[in-house]
């Protein structure tokens, strides 16, 4: 079971690393400061995807996917997390 959970947790990481890396291009597309800002200031990607809803909002709904798989991943090894965050 613990396979299975290691399987969910890197799936949820990996979705959630790709849907980072389209919003960040599709920031930089929009603009050079929204780009930067994206990467240097808190919260500033989301509020590009609140400003720019119609361009960000594929990747910002496929990034939340990673959510059940992170949380079913830690249900079926809670110990797990701990074995990651430790690494």
């Amino acid at each position: 079971m613990e396979i299975f959970a290691i399987a969910l947790y890197g799936i949820g990481a990996l979705i959630a690393f790709v849907c980072t890396i389209i919003l960040l291009v599709k920031a930089f597309q929009t603009s050079i400061w929204w780009g930067l800002g994206s990467i240097i200031v808190p919260f500033v990607a989301l509020f590009f995807v609140i400003v720019h809803w119609p361009v960000a909002k594929k990747p910002f709904l496929v990034s939340l996917l990673s959510i059940p798989c992170f949380v079913v991943a830690l249900l079926l090894a809670p110990d797990l997390a701990t074995e990651i965050s430790a690494q």
